[in-house]
């Protein structure tokens, strides 16, 4: 079950309408869990750039293509 009506980013909801688990991306992506809480949680958070580019790598390897621009205000 997603989102349990807890305040989500814009990348959680991306996450949440596309039915992926944070899990998920963070095994792929070789991220910590609470970094994909932090972002799909805390609206002020930016990653690092290093941080996303492992991020929108793993989710490109799951056929999802991201903008960086669209989630996280630079």
């Amino acid at each position: 079950m997603f989102g349990l009506g807890k305040p989500r980013s814009k990348f959680g909801r991306f996450l949440d309408s596309k039915g992926i688990e944070q899990k998920e991306v963070a095994e792929r992506a070789k991220v910590s869990e609470m970094t994909l809480t932090r972002l799909c949680n805390d609206k002020d958070h930016q990653p690092r750039i290093s941080t996303w580019v492992k991020i929108q790598r793993a989710l490109k390897s799951m056929g999802y293509e991201v903008d960086r621009d669209k989630f996280f205000d630079i």
